[in-house]
Formats: structure tokens, sequence, C-alpha cells
């Protein structure tokens, strides 16, 4: 039963909103970090060791604090960012609360050293749980320094859930790569275990810090933005539909310099990509958005990930306007309505096996009609009133077998067993099964075969390799780098034989066998981006699910590819031969049967 209500100790509260500011060492450095970009700092270095779990020091050259200041701001809510409620409405800030330090200082060992311009020395502040043990003169440049060790010291528990110090160091580049696109005046130096991770000049225009960090080979293929609309502004850099990737990590956002997570502004930016983009791929796109600081809430996540806007339909098309046509390497607020002609469909066929005379192309579901599922729903009407009313519809079912003794034998041969009728639409091979017509999606077929085959060849002894005849260089983004250096182990044991090659870029020798040679650089940028989330633990086994499911998915037959009836009978044979065989990795139907009842139906026969 609960005690007398009693009010907690300083101690215990610094403690408690540690628990909402400080969630793992990269949350530390977002923090100082912050705050010496709030203290106009020209240069901010960032030292870690062990993935920030052994020690975070973080230096700049920025106002500094005096001896006052200095003891105030390990005070809960003491800042220089707020004098009233007003202000809350108005921030020009990154950071307002004033609680990063006393909350990072009570789990922590920190030392907090300052020095202003005009003064002759600083002063260093040495503290334990939040408890100042000592206080020294200090003979430092002007600016700030905070070094924090054993971060967690005093609460085992919060210690036991940090990740592997690859992934905690992964998170902390991974922010003060997005703060650097923020602030391209600002020279950045990350320095892990004594290497030099990251040394950002200066520099005077945006795009040179976006190349930079984006690589020449990137920033080469997007397009420059800028309007304004009223109070709005949005200025950026915005990648072709041939530029994408496989998750929205690389939508990089930003409202009044400060890097968000906004559903709105991502479902702007895909608006902007509309019918652009292959299916369930991202654009990679740099974003500032402007406008008064009353029109946007920024104090509605503990860790400022979130905001909301006061006008949030007119924010969002303002976006959308913007970005439509940079896809297409147009002027950015170029209006395109609808789609272009080469992006219509294909006239359905029916063929009987025979190779027609031009080659594999890109097939119908190589492209999005709607980048949003709840988009999927608004049907044509016409196409409705097609419809038969009393039809069902098929079966989605794995492949029907005989009772009794005859079980065994068809058992392992079910796909084999089938006769081929044909392919429809160069996508879908049509067969017969005793009374049933069988549509088998030969993408979704050979993409099981191939994820199976990753997933064992992996767990014996490594994915099997091809040498290229000529070595591939690719210029890498500084995560994607990061990654590299952090997995080149796992990286092996997946098929790819890849080393670093200076200044962010990598020599590929050898790929996976199972893969397209065509699509080597797109799933291996894929690949690192699924190994950068890595972590240890239960979800090892389906982070690397993911991975084989990139490269399965780029390596197999596609949609509108056709195939001989040799090729059909082969693939179909291939189906037999693994135990999972009836959805592909992403859990659409590899088969849809039609019973000879549901076909009559269909013609009114029954």
């Amino acid at each position: 039963m609960a005690g007398a209500i009693h009010i907690l100790s300083e101690t215990l509260c610094n403690q408690i909103a540690a628990g909402e500011v400080v969630e793992r060492p990269a949350s530390v450095v977002k923090e100082l970090v912050e705050n010496s970009l709030d203290a106009d700092a020209g240069q901010v270095v960032v030292t870690v060791e062990n993935g920030g779990k052994s020690l975070i020091r973080v230096e700049d050259d920025g106002i500094g604090m005096g001896r006052d200041d200095l003891f105030l701001s390990l005070e809960r809510h003491a800042t220089s960012k707020l004098a009233d409620e007003k202000d809350l409405f108005r921030l020009r800030t990154l950071g307002f609360r004033g609680e990063a330090l006393p909350s990072i200082a009570a789990v922590s060992r920190m030392v907090l050293q300052s020095r202003m311009k005009d003064s002759m020395a600083g002063l260093a502040l040495h503290l334990e749980g939040g408890e100042i043990k000592k206080t020294l003169a200090a003979g430092i440049p002007p600016g700030t320094s905070v070094e924090i060790r054993n971060l967690f010291f005093n609460i085992p528990a919060r210690k036991k859930f940090l990740k592997t110090d690859a992934t905690e160091f992964a998170h902390i580049a991974d922010f003060l790569f997005r703060i650097a696109l923020s602030f391209p005046a600002v020279r950045f130096l990350l320095h892990h275990n004594g290497r030099t991770i990251l040394n950002l000049a200066r520099q005077q225009e945006l795009s040179h810090r976006v190349r930079e960090l984006l690589g020449g080979e990137v920033f080469g293929a997007m397009t420059a933005i800028r309007r304004t609309v009223g109070d709005l502004e949005l200025e950026g850099f915005a990648g072709s539909s041939d530029l994408h990737r496989a998750t929205a990590a690389a939508i990089y956002t930003y409202v009044n310099r400060r890097f968000v997570r906004d559903r709105l502004i991502q479902h702007a930016v895909m608006e902007g990509y509309r019918n652009l983009l292959p299916r369930q791929r991202y654009p990679v796109a740099v974003i500032f958005l402007r406008l008064p600081p009353d029109q946007v809430d920024v104090n509605v996540h503990p860790a400022k990930r979130e905001v909301r806007f006061r006008r949030q339909r007119e924010v969002h098309d303002f976006i959308a306007e913007t970005l439509t046509g940079a896809g297409r390497r147009e002027p950015a607020a170029t209006w395109l309505s609808g789609r272009e002609e080469g992006d219509r469909q294909p006239a359905a066929t029916f063929s009987t096996g025979e190779v027609p005379a031009e080659g594999p192309c890109g097939g119908p579901d190589d492209r999005i009609g709607e980048p949003f599922s709840t988009l999927a729903f608004e049907t044509p009407a016409e196409y409705g009133a097609l419809a038969p009313a009393a039809a069902s519809p098929p079966r989605e079912t794995s492949p029907s077998l005989p009772c009794g003794p005859d079980r065994e034998a068809v058992l392992q041969g079910v796909f084999s067993f089938m006769r081929i009728l044909g392919q429809y639409r160069r996508s879908y091979i049509v067969c017969q099964d005793g009374d049933e017509l069988v549509l088998v999606d030969q993408h979704a077929a050979h993409e099981r075969i191939g994820f199976e085959r990753l997933k064992a060849q992996f767990r014996e002894r490594g994915v099997e390799k091809q040498e290229l005849l000529l070595p591939l260089v690719l210029d890498l983004e500084f995560n994607e780098a990061t990654a590299l250096e952090e997995h080149l182990e796992e990286l092996g044991r997946l098929g790819f034989d890849v080393e670093s090659y200076g200044n962010r870029s990598c020599v590929v020798r050898a790929v996976p066998a199972l893969l397209d040679q065509e699509k080597v650089q797109t799933v291996l940028r894929d690949v690192l981006e699924e190994l950068a989330d890595l972590e240890t633990g239960s979800s090892l086994d389906d982070a690397l699910d993911k991975v084989f499911i990139r490269m399965a998915c780029h390596g197999m037959v596609r949609a509108n590819q056709a195939l001989t009836v040799e090729e059909m009978k082969a693939l179909l044979a291939d189906m037999d031969s693994i135990d999972l065989n009836s959805h592909c990795p992403h859990g659409r139907p590899v088969m849809i049967r039609f019973s000879l009842g549901e076909i009559e139906g269909m013609f009114l026969r029954r």
C-alpha cells in the first residue's frame, strides 16, 4: 500500500526528468550540441568513446558563461531563452526548457567548464550524480566544454538497456549528420575511440554542405528548390525520380532549422513525388521550411521531434506543390498534373510461353499509382459496376493436396504437378490443377525462392559470391559510410566483397551470386540502410530478414518479364524445393485459385 504523500528530493526529481530527456548517449550529444549552437558557436567538437557509454565531450567556441550563470545552468528550468509565457510561442532557439544540464548531470559524472571571451580565465565544476564535488579555475579558450563520463552509472537498470557500442555510436553520428545539414556555417568534428569520423569545414552555401554530406553522386541527381508564398518559405534540394531509397530515412526535413520527423511534412513530400517513384521507395530530399515561430508549436514532444502547425492544410499543400516537378528535374514550382504518357499500363496480353521480340521491361508493379495506402480505396465507379454481384472472391490458399496414400507422393511436387497453360501480361503463370484454374505471381514466387536460399546460405557458410569483372567504386553518404565501417563482417557473409576507399567511397569487388548485377548500387545502399539499424538480441533475425527481402526482391524475376515454358517449369519446380511457398516475403500470395464452380458462376452457369 502506498505511504504518505511527500515531496521528492531534488536528486530524484532530476533523475526522473532525465528519463524524459536522456534516453541514450545520442540524447546527451543532442542536448549539448544544441546548447552550443544556441550560444552562437562557430565550431563544435564532439568526442565519444565506446559509443558514448564511457565518454562524451562536447566543446564549442560560443559566448561562454560567467561564474553565476555556470552555477545557475545546473538548476532545473533555468534558461536564458525564455522570459515569459509569450516567448513559448516565438521560439527561435533549439533549446528552451532549461532541463538538459541538470538532467544529464543527475545520471553521470560531469565536468562543466566555461569561459566568456572577456574573461581572463574560466571555471570548471566537477559533479557526480548531480552534486557539485569541487570547483576549480580553468585555463581554457573562450567557450564551453561539457564532459560526461559513465552515463547512467547510478541507474544500472537504464544502463542495461543500452545497445552495442556500434549501435549507440550510429545514433550519435546520425544526429550530427542531420544537425550539420542545418548549420552549414558551423564547423563540426566527431571523434570516436581516437579516430576522426567527421570533419566538416565551415561552408558559406547550403549546397556545399549538402554535397559534403550526401556525396557528389547523390548531389548531382538533386535539384535546388526555393519558393515563398506569404509567410511560408521553402528551400532545399530534391532528388530526381531515379534517386530513391528503401525507407524514408533520407528525407531530411527541418522547421525553422530544427530537424523534425513530422508525418504531415513527410506525406506532403510523398505527394510531391506522386506517380514518380518505384513501388515502396522513398525520395532523397533536404527540405527547410521557414515560417513565423508563432505559427508552429515545437513544445509537443519531450525530445522536440514533433511539431504542430496552426495552418496544417496550408503548410501541407505548400510543400507538396513546391516539390511537384522536382523529381522530373524541372523547376520546383512548376505545376504538373496526371500521369505521363510513359506511365500508362500496357494492354493485357496472354502468352503461351513464346518469348516476344522485345526484351523484358519494367512491369505494372514497378510504378505506384498512389503513394499512401489510404488512397488505394479510391476505385473508379466504372470498374465497380462491372464486378459480378454474386461471385465469391478467389481463394488465396496453398496448393490443395490429395488425401490418402497419394498425399506424400505429391507433397514435394504440388507446383510441378500443375499443367502450364501460358503467361498472362508477362507477369502471371496460368496453370490448371485438376478442375481448378491457378494464377501464379512469377515475381512473388521467385522472390520467395531467393529469400529462402539466401537465408539458408547465410546460416551455413555465407551467401555465395560472384566476382565482378570490373570493381565498382561508389560514393557513399555519411550514414552509409559509417554503417560500412561498422558492419564489414556482416557484409562479407551477405555476399559482398567491399572495402573502404577513402573519403567516404568504397570499392565493390564481389556481390551475391543471386543478385542482378545491374542493381548492385541500389541493393548495397539498401543493405547498408538496414545494417545501420541492426540491433543485438531478439531483433537480430528480424533485421537480417529485412536484408534478405531487399536482396531477393532486386535479384529475382520481375513482373512484366516474358518467360519461356521451360523457364516457367523451372520456376515452379524451384517452388517445390522450399518449405514456405504460399506467400512472398512481403506477405503477398504467390497464387490464387479459381474453382470450376466459381468460374461457372461468373458465366451464370450456376
